[in-house]
Formats: structure tokens, sequence, C-alpha cells
């Protein structure tokens, strides 16, 4: 598919290109640079279209920066780099977004960075972009969706699990070139002395002892054709099995990196609310200890009562160094799980929805959950691959039937050789094998006794994550309603608290206390936030939907 944007240019490809879903790509015009986002698998005639792209916007290329966004690919084969080796050549410079575009870019330009026109120049986005433009790094803004799909696209996990699809296609090709034709072509030139007596295993008298030397000449091809392989046939089922296998484990590994992802940021979100709520705290220890101070001044309140006021402001303070350090080292996490500079700090987008409840709309039922959780795919695939491996196995008592031939020029030279030819049928019918056939299908009926009980062992696993995490996410619901009401009276009670100590009729211990009720609510508050939140989460990987809650 092309996307074709109002504000972009977007490339005219064929009809098949545009169906299909392997390559997207979209053409960013601005005045500073042209981008071609390049999104999929670039491979084969895919890549070529990349390529057409690119000459077909010569003209609009002048004078400007040309940059390819790899961020997106999540497969470059030999031709795609072809490509982009060409495209390096004729000066673009390229955005990477991966440890397998790094790789590939570094091969491609001979450097540990992108070059653009013999400047270095290193892209992670159109963001980090800028931050290098200017010379150091700025502060990267992200929101959990922006983390999340950054994650997806950078993560060595994700990308090696593209890689085992990748594999599983080939072995496929493998597995299927088992059931077509098979053909090779040899041309040899070779010179022969034998021995008579030893062929013959005596001398005889008047006869030489050897014949030759002679030269030989051949040259011609041979091939064979299957007719009848059954075994052949379902090895090539099991291969494709083992594709949709490798698929649901690309699956399982994403929504693991999801799941990763967003239990940081929301524990960033839970160390960003701390903060807050440690500096409103100590706001109103300041000023409580300032209130104590000018009633000590005007002979109405008592040293003890600045005293105790004081020593509740520095608490306060203590715990604000507390939670600024755990928002540091929780955001230090985030910027090592998303693979970003280090020395770019980031910024969470998000703050304000920390405080938010939404309901979680997905599906919630076991029976959706068994369904589209990827891990009971990927089991399900081993089942069926495991039984299309035993019915090979049984499948190599059958015989098989090929049809063989060859055609080649025979002779003492090239000059004098005649055409030469064999042609047939071969019938191969195993009559003892050593037991061979009967322990693969044996080892093959173990390994699917094996399947099936991980597989109910998944499915109870399955379950028992679906019901603890509704029930998590009920009571996080109900912790959270019981927690803002909690908050609201402690409050209510600094208020009356500090009034009381303003006219005289109780000193700040009343205070100090309601201090300290506050500061519970608070972290109570804080608490259940985030239970909820992180329930949340655990409900939607428990029933298979984290990158469609989160990343979408």
């Amino acid at each position: 598919m092309l996307e074709m944007p109002g504000e972009t240019m977007a490339c005219r490809l064929p009809l098949t290109v545009m169906r299909a879903t392997m390559l997207r790509i979209t053409t960013h015009d601005s005045p500073e640079a042209l981008t071609f986002q390049v999104e999929g698998r670039l491979v084969g005639d895919w890549a070529k279209e990349l390529e057409c792209c690119w000459k077909s916007t010569a003209p609009v290329r002048k004078n400007r920066a040309a940059i390819i966004d790899l961020t997106g690919i999540l497969f470059i084969d030999q031709e795609g780099k072809r490509v982009l080796t060409k495209l390096f050549h004729e000066g673009a410079f390229f955005r990477t977004g991966g440890p397998m575009t790094d790789a590939i870019v570094s091969d491609i330009t001979g450097k540990s960075k992108c070059i653009l026109r013999g400047a270095v120049l290193p892209v992670v986005g159109l963001l980090l972009v800028a931050m290098f433009a200017k010379g150091a790094p700025g502060p990267l803004r992200l929101t959990l969706r922006d983390a999340v799909q950054m994650a997806l696209k950078q993560n060595p996990q994700v990308q090696v699990a593209n890689l085992n699809v990748a594999v599983s296609q080939e072995s496929q090709v493998v597995a299927r070139s088992a059931l077509l034709p098979q053909a090779n072509f040899a041309v040899s030139d070779a010179v022969q002395r034998e021995n008579l007596a030893a062929f013959l295993g005596m001398k005889v008298q008047g006869f030489p002892e050897h014949s030759g030397p002679f030269w030989l000449f051949q040259g011609g091809s041979n091939g064979s054709a299957p007719l009848l392989d059954l075994a052949a046939w379902h090895r090539w089922r099991e291969s494709k099995e083992n594709i949709a296998g490798a698929r649901a484990q690309e699956l399982t590994v994403r929504e693991q990196n999801v799941l990763l992802i967003v239990s940081q940021y929301l524990g960033s979100l839970r160390a960003t609310a701390d903060v807050s709520a440690a500096q409103s705290r100590v706001d109103l220890a300041k000023a409580l200890f300032d209130q104590a101070s000018d009633l000590q001044k005007s002979g109405v309140g008592t040293g003890i009562d600045t005293l105790r006021a004081n020593v509740q402001y520095q608490n306060e303070q203590q715990r604000l160094i507390e939670a600024r350090t755990a928002l540091a080292t929780s955001l230090y996490g985030l910027s090592r799980l998303l693979n970003v500079d280090p020395h770019a700090p980031i910024e969470l987008a998000d703050a304000s929805e920390f405080f938010k409840t939404p309901a979680y709309s997905a599906g919630e039922t076991m029976e959706q959950a068994f369904v589209a959780r990827p891990e009971m795919k990927s089991i399900t695939s081993e089942i069926r691959a495991a039984e299309l491996e035993r019915k090979a196995a049984q499948n190599a008592r059958i015989p098989r039937i090929a049809l063989n031939g060859g055609w080649s020029e025979e002779g003492l030279s090239p000059a004098g050789a005649i055409p030469v030819y064999n042609f047939g049928a071969a019938l191969d019918v195993p009559l003892f094998t050593g037991g061979r056939i009967r322990a693969e299908t044996a080892i093959a009926d173990i390994e699917l006794k094996k399947l099936a009980e991980q597989q109910t062992d998944l499915r109870n696993q399955i379950a028992e994550e679906v019901r603890t995490a509704a029930a998590q996410l009920d009571a996080a619901k109900n912790e959270v309603d019981v927690a803002n009401l909690g908050v609201g009276l402690a409050r209510e009670e600094v208020t009356q608290a500090r009034d009381r100590f303003q006219a005289g009729v109780a000193n700040n211990i009343e205070v100090i206390t309601a201090q300290d009720e506050l500061a519970r609510a608070n972290d109570n508050q804080i608490v259940a936030l985030y239970r909820y939140n992180q329930a949340r989460a655990d409900l939607a990987h428990a029933t298979g939907q984290m990158e469609s809650l989160y990343a979408k």
C-alpha cells in the first residue's frame, strides 16, 4: 500500500505494489530535504520500486539533501542492499532505527554512522536530527505510544524475531525444492589408463597389461523430477507451519517488549507523580514553617512549634530529594530499553494521564485470550508441524517414483564427441531401514505428547493470568476511588488544623499530624493509580492485546 498524505508527495507505483503490504514508500517534501520513508521488507522486486521512486524524483532532489528513512524497515536482502548502495553513491544518506539497519548502513558507507556528503550525521528519527543539528542533545519528549512504537522499531529482540521469520521462509523454499525438478550441467575432459590384469584378476598371455592412456571428453546435463514423494510433501507443509510459528513467536516478543516498555513508562509516571506530590508537601511545609515563625515573632506561638515545623520542612525536603532520584533512575532505565542516545534526557508527555482511569474495552474473556495470545498460536503451529513430521516419517515406507535422465556429448576429443543419453523412471521401495522409520515415528509421537502437555499448561496459565489481572484491575479501581476520597479528607484536615493553630486554640502538633496524614494519602493515591494502570496493562497482555492497545 502506498500512502499519499495531503502534505506529502507520493511516488506512483504499479497497482500490484499499491495493493501489497510488503513495502510502503512515502515521500515527504520540505525545503531542507526530500525524505523517502520506507516501511516493510526491502527485498527483491520491492527494492527496485525504491530505486524507481528515487529516479522519478531526480528533478526535485536538486540542491537538497535526500534522506532514506529506514526506521520502519523489518528486513533487507541482497537486492535491497544493492539498491541502498547505489543510492548512497548518488548522494543519499540514511536514517536508521535498529541494530539490523545500523549494521547494513555501516557496511554500505564504510563508517559506523550515516554519511551526508562527507559529513558524519547519526540519525534516529526527526527529533534526534534536530538535536544533532544544534550540536547538543535536547530533551526527547515521548508519549507512551511514542515509546512503544520506538521500542518495536529499535529493540534487538524484535529485530532477531523478524530475522527468524525470514529464516523460516527460506527453509520453506528448501523444503519445496525437494518437490521440484532438479537439473545440472557438467563438463569434463580427462585422460584414462587402466590396468587390465587388475580388472580381469589375472594376466592373459598375449594381452597387454594396460589400456590407454586415452583422452575422454564428456559434457552435458542431467536431471530428475519426483512424481510421488509423500514424505517430501509433508515436510514442505511442515515448513509452512514453521513460518506461522515463527510469526507467532515474533508477536510474542513484540507483546513482551510492549509490556516491558509500558511497565517502565508507568513506573516513570509514578515517579513523576511522587515528585509532584513531594514538591507540594515541601511548599506546604514551608508555608507552615513561615506561619509558625510569624506567630512566634508576634508572641502568639512558641519556639517548640517553630522547631517542629522546621523539622517537618526538612523531612519533606529529604523526601523530595529521594523522589527526584527515583524519577531520574526510572528515566535512565527507560532510555536503556528504548536504545536511544544516553545523553538526551527523556521527558514524559503523558504525565497528566497518570491520574486518569481509562476503561479497558478489549475482550477480556478467557476464550478470546486463547485465540488472541500469540503463545497459543505458536504452540498450535508446533503441534500441526509435529503431526506433519509424523506423517512424513510414516510415509517414508511408501515407494518413491521419479523420472531421471541425462544427455551429453562424449568422445575421445571435443571434435569427435557424439550425443549420448539415458532416460528412465526409478521406483524406490524401502524394504529394510534398520528401524529408522519406526524410531522417527515414535519420536514424532513423543513430541506430540509433549506439545499437548505444554498446550494444556499454557491454557491454564492464560486462564490464571486473565482472572488474576481482571481481579486486580477491579480492586485497583476501587482503591483509586477510596484513595481520592482519602486525599480530599486529608487536605481538609490540614486546612482545619492550620486554622486552629492560627487561631491559637491548638499547637502545631495537629498540623504536623495532618501533614503526615496528607503525605500518606498522597502516597496511597499514587500507588492505587499505578496499580490500576499496571493491572490494565497486565490484563491487555493476558488477553493478547498489548500492541493493539498501546501502539496504535
